[in-house]
This record gives structure tokens, C-alpha cells and sequence, in this order.
């Protein structure tokens, strides 16, 4: 079959299949066999012997370890009363901001963010403390769903982000620039947020009530004391990577030990939760890395076929420049983000648009960060934005509601992405500045 037909064919094939509710694994496993024994006409033996070498390079990565680890982390911390104690330390802190409370939203997923890995995790577990707090205290209800919304979208920005160590190992680029270069576009986004909120306290009082008294010194103290439990892994976590003294997967042994630690001080957390946490982080860890296998292996089926040649020679064809291709790209990630989930996307499109953004001279490590942007925004987009169900599962609110509180959020996402492709130094001179020296 021609280059152009048998492309097509495959695309078809995988969005027939996903669309029939199949497991994202069986889906691309599925894809990848019947194009190679039916599009590329392989023999039986032939597949087999393709198929062997890819999924023993998908178990056998020593980076796919700190995925499993970062999850338990993330579990661990879920499972504690952390989450409270970073709100209870947030409040003193912002409540005399325009805006007070609802800023909890957005520095709580900044915070939790950067322990859990996950938008999903992010968005779930502030959003369990913070909505039902701010709905007593008599908050716009929809700023305050629509705000913790998109700020667990943040989740896959700070690092440790599990969306990054996906496209890291997909791309053959450093984790631990990946963490490094989201991590300013993510305090961007946090800030961004926080200004929409204190802006629209300052044109409407009424969407945040002022605080009764304002927080004394020893509120600040006793804040920054709740805090201390995420500032600790945070730092260790962190600290380990950028310090040059772990890489990713040995810096995410250590959250899983200090988030043991903390939560050992935790009055929720017990020793039957260490088997629960672990037993959740091996479930979504399966589903993660048996979808990367098969991603990994539809890629492998992708080059037989020659589709990343015959797309590149096909949009090279369109003559777009490079800002004119990412635009293009952009659209693309966005559109598809409205109904894929955000590692699906990225593991279905990668053997596609990565070789078009090196071709292009754009730098790897700022295309992640790109790609992670334009990816947040498919969380908050209908109909299958993760991070709207989520926050229906804990406020009840339905879908619309949530939506369109996240709109404005959205708007901000797409701001955030115009300012990094302008200046792709927001997400390049951090990165630089630890590995170029």
C-alpha cells in the first residue's frame, strides 16, 4: 500500500478502536499488530520478532522507574492529612489578598503539585479541601470550581510531572531538564491565575468576602508550620535533582521515603494506607507503562510504514514557516485534547509531530513544555476534560457549570502558551542555567 493510504488507514484503525472504549494498551497493541500483518503484509514470525525488542526496551528503562515511585508519593501524601494542613497554612497567608480564599485554589495545586505529579491528583485532592471551605465561607461558586479546575491542570507542568517523563523518554530528552524548564512557565501560570482572581474581587466584591480581622503574626508562624510537610519533599524531591545529587528516578525513591516520614506524623494516615497507597500507584503505574509499550510499539510501526516521512514531506510541502507549523500543531494538541486524555494524546502523536518540531529548529526541551501547555488545555475543555469530572465528583456541580468557570482559565493557558512561544526563554533559561554551566 502506498505511503499516503496505508497513513490514513492506520489513523483510522486506532481511532475506531479507541473510540470503541478499549483499554488505551489493547487499542494501540490492536493497531500496531493488524497494520503490520495487514497494511505493511508482515508474517506472523516477522511481527514477533518486532514486537520483542520494543517491549523489553519499555520494562527494562531505568527512567520508567520513577514513575511507579512519584505515584506512590503522590499517593502516600493523598492518603494523609496533608492536603488540610497546606490549606489551613494557605489561609492566613492570602486572606487579606483581593480575592482571599479562592488564591488557596491555585497555590494549594502549585504546592501539591509538585508531590503529586498528577493534574488529576492536583485537582482531586485540593479540590476535596478547598470547595467545600469556600462554599461555607459564601465564595462565587463559579470562580472557585472553575479555578481549582484549571489549576490542577498545573499538576503536569511543576515538576515532578509524569506527562514529562512520557514525553522524555518518547523524545529521548532529559528528564531532569523537562522538570527544570516547566517549572517557571508553571509559577507563571500560578500567578496568572491568582491576577484573574484578584482582578475580578477588585471590579466584584461580592465573589470573595473580605477576611473578618486581618491574620496575626503568629497565624503567619502557624501557616508557614502546616506548610512545612510539602516544603520538605518539595526541597528533597527538588533539591535531589537540581542539586546534580539523584537523577529523577533516585530523587522519587527519596518522596517516596519522605513522604513516609511526614506522614507518619499524619492522624489519618496508618499502616494499612501504606498498601493501600502502594497498591494505587501499582494499578495507574500498569495502565501507564503498558500503554507506553504499545505506544512505543505503534511508533516502531509508524517508521515500516514511513508515516513520520511521508507527514513531514507532505507539510513540508505546505511551505509554513516554523511559527506558522506550531501555530498549526497548537490547534491540533487542542482540538484533540477536547477528547483524548493528556498521555494518550501525547503517546499516539509524538512519532508524528516530534521529528516535525526538530526539523523546524525548534528546541526539544521548550516543545515539551509547549506540548504540556496546549495539552492542560484539553483538561478543562468539553466534552472529555479529565479535570471537569473530577471536580464533579467532589462538588456535584454539573459539567456546563464547571466549564464555563473554567473558560477564563483557558484563556489564560492559551496567554501562557503566546508568551512562551515569543519568548522561549521563560522556559529555556532555567534548564541552561543548571545543565550549561
Amino acid at each position: 500500500m502506498d505511503a499516503v493510504p496505508a497513513a490514513l488507514a492506520v489513523l483510522a484503525l486506532m481511532f475506531v478502536l479507541l473510540g470503541t472504549g478499549l483499554w488505551i494498551f489493547v487499542a494501540l497493541l490492536l493497531t500496531s499488530l493488524l497494520s503490520l500483518l495487514f497494511i505493511a503484509d508482515f508474517s506472523i514470525g516477522r511481527v514477533g520478532a518486532i514486537i520483542q525488542p520494543v517491549f523489553v526496551q519499555s520494562v527494562t528503562s531505568w527512567e520508567l522507574a520513577a514513575i511507579p515511585l512519584f505515584l506512590w508519593m503522590g499517593e502516600i501524601v493523598n492518603r494523609s492529612d496533608i492536603s488540610e494542613r497546606l490549606f489551613r497554612g494557605l489561609t492566613p497567608w492570602v486572606a487579606r489578598l483581593p480575592g482571599g480564599l479562592l488564591h488557596t485554589n491555585v497555590g494549594g495545586c502549585v504546592l501539591f503539585a509538585a508531590v503529586s505529579g498528577s493534574s488529576v491528583a492536583t485537582a482531586a485532592t485540593i479540590g476535596k479541601v478547598t470547595t467545600r471551605a469556600l462554599e461555607q465561607r459564601r465564595y462565587d461558586t463559579r470562580l472557585s470550581i472553575g479555578s481549582v479546575a484549571a489549576a490542577g491542570s498545573i499538576g503536569i507542568m511543576i515538576p515532578p510531572s509524569l506527562t514529562m517523563i512520557i514525553y522524555g523518554l518518547i523524545s529521548e530528552v532529559s528528564v531532569a531538564r523537562l522538570f527544570a524548564a516547566g517549572l517557571i512557565p508553571g509559577l507563571l501560570l500560578g500567578a496568572l491565575y491568582s491576577g484573574y482572581i484578584a482582578s475580578r474581587a477588585l471590579a466584584n466584591p461580592d465573589v470573595a468576602p473580605v477576611a473578618e480581622r486581618k491574620p496575626s503574626f503568629g497565624d503567619l508562624l502557624r501557616g508557614l508550620s502546616d506548610m512545612a510537610m510539602v516544603g520538605f519533599l518539595i526541597v528533597l524531591v527538588l533539591g535531589g535533582i537540581y542539586s546534580g545529587l539523584a537523577t529523577p528516578s533516585e530523587a522519587a525513591a527519596l518522596g517516596v521515603a519522605g513522604a513516609l516520614l511526614v506522614a507518619a506524623f499524619s492522624t489519618k494516615f496508618g499502616l494499612s494506607d501504606v498498601l493501600a497507597a502502594a497498591m494505587g500507584a501499582v494499578r495507574t503505574s500498569a495502565m501507564v507503562g503498558s500503554a507506553f509499550a504499545a505506544a512505543l510499539l505503534l511508533s516502531t510501526t509508524m517508521g515500516y510504514l514511513h508515516m513520520p516521512q511521508t507527514v513531514a514531506s507532505w507539510i513540508a510541502g505546505l511551505e509554513l514557516s516554523p511559527i506558522e507549523l506550531i501555530i498549526v500543531l497548537g490547534i491540533f494538541y487542542i482540538v484533540l485534547g477536547c477528547v483524548l486524555e493528556s498521555i494518550t494524546l501525547i503517546l499516539m502523536t509524538m512519532p508524528i509531530s516530534f521529528p516535525l518540531i526538530v526539523q523546524a529548529g525548534f528546541d526539544p526541551v521548550w516543545f515539551g513544555v509547549f506540548l504540556v501547555l496546549v495539552v492542560e488545555m484539553g483538561l478543562v475543555t468539553p466534552p472529555i476534560g479529565f479535570n471537569l469530572f473530577v471536580i464533579r465528583g467532589v462538588t456535584g456541580h454539573a459539567i456546563g457549570r464547571i466549564a464555563r468557570g473554567a473558560f477564563p482559565f483557558f484563556l489564560l493557558m492559551l496567554f501562557a502558551t503566546v508568551l512562551i512561544t515569543a519568548f522561549p526563554e521563560i522556559a529555556l533559561w532555567l534548564p541552561q542555567t543548571l545543565f550549561d554551566r
